[in-house]
Formats: structure tokens, sequence, C-alpha cells
């Protein structure tokens, strides 16, 4: 059992299991049958921003053949969205919070796309380590630079997304701790603050799942 907010980032439970991870799936339990069955305002509004989405994904994929990969994008897109908004509520597990998470969904995408680059397109991710109009003589360095670029990029993803959720939940679990030593005056002033952090919380929920998934079509479009 939950004793307070730090612990929607512990993914132990009473029983020393990780139960929690549930979460990441749990929300599909929240959504009412008929939204699958009758289309509603809100059904019709999320397949727009799906079809906006795959479009978008579908410009960056040049290839025609990659094209119809933009649904894995789009899926990827919604999962990561969907958890970082169910980690905003008081004692829910925040799943994207964890690097095992956010490295499970990095860490798999890019070596995909760097065995089918390596393997199908060698000569094009070769000439890619060395941008163009590079002097000769530093050339030697921007093949080790890119190449460190390249390697890091996983990582990357994945510690920006962890980052900007436990930073976020963080800043609103310190400033709600101090409600019970403020008067009346700045508690009033202390809720607005946590609704304005609240609304900044869910933009930013809303554009890390957007830079993740964007950032990953960018680089699977790298290697064609």
């Amino acid at each position: 059992m939950m004793t307070n907010l730090f612990s929607s980032f512990d993914p132990s439970t009473s029983m020393n299991l990780a139960l929690n991870w549930i979460s990441i799936m749990m929300g599909i339990l929240i959504l009412p049958s008929m939204f699958w069955v009758i289309p509603s305002r809100i059904n019709f509004i999320w397949i727009k921003i799906c079809v906006t989405l795959s479009n978008e994904f579908k410009v960056i994929l040049k290839m025609k053949k990659m094209k119809k990969s933009s649904l894995i994008f789009v899926s990827l897109f919604s999962l990561i969205l969907f958890n970082n908004f169910l980690s905003l509520f008081p004692y829910i597990f925040s799943s994207t919070s964890h690097l095992v998470l956010t490295l499970t969904l990095s860490l798999p995408l890019w070596m995909s796309f760097m065995i089918y680059g390596w393997i199908n397109n060698t000569i094009h991710m070769l000439a890619h380590l060395v941008p163009q109009g590079t002097p000769s003589i530093l050339m030697p360095f921007m093949v080790c630079i890119e190449t460190i670029s390249n390697i890091i990029r996983p990582g990357t993803l994945a510690i920006r997304l962890t980052a900007n959720m436990i930073a976020g939940h963080l800043l609103l679990t310190l400033m709600g701790s101090t409600g019970n030593k403020l008067s009346l005056l700045m508690i009033n002033m202390l809720i607005i603050a946590q609704l304005l952090l609240l609304l900044l919380e869910s933009a930013v929920a809303v554009i890390q799942s957007y830079v993740f998934s964007i950032l990953s079509t960018l680089y699977s479009s790298e290697v064609n």
C-alpha cells in the first residue's frame, strides 16, 4: 500500500512483488466498453489525432515500403501518452519515470534500425558518419563524434522522458508537502500554483510522448 506520493516511484509493493507495473495496461479498464462499439466524439477526436500523426510520420519516412510502419510510432505515442497521463494521478505508479520502461522502448527500436541499416544500406550508413562538407583533416574526428552520438541515442531518448516525468512529479510533491505549515491565504495560493503546475505537467506529458515518437521516426528515416 502506498503511503505517500513518493511511493509512486517504487515498483515494489507490500508483498515484495512488482505488481505496480500492471498499471501500464490497467488504464484500458477505465475506458468504457461503448467506446469501442459506438463511435463517440472522444473516439472521433482520438482517431483524428492518430490520422494526423500517421500522416506526419509518413512524410518523415521517405521510402514507400517504410510508410506503413508509421502505425508503430503512433502506437508508441499512444502508449507513452497514456502512461504519462495515468501517472499524474496521486498514488498511481509512474512507469514512464523508470529507465526500465523507457530503455525497453528505445533500445530495441534503435537496435532494429541499426541492424537493418548496416545490413541493407552499409554505404549509406558509412556516409552518415561524415557530414557533407567536412574538411579531410577533421574526418577522423567527425567519425568518432558521429559514432558516439549514434550510440547514445537510445540513452538520450530514455533519459529525456524519465527526467521530465520525475522532475514534474517531485516538484508537485515538494510543493504539496508544505501545505500543513502555511496560512489560509498561502494555501489558496499554493493550490492555484499546484493547478497551474499540473496543467504544465499535462502539456509536458503530451510533448514528451510526441518528442519520443518523432525522434524515433527520424532515426528510422536515416537508415533508408
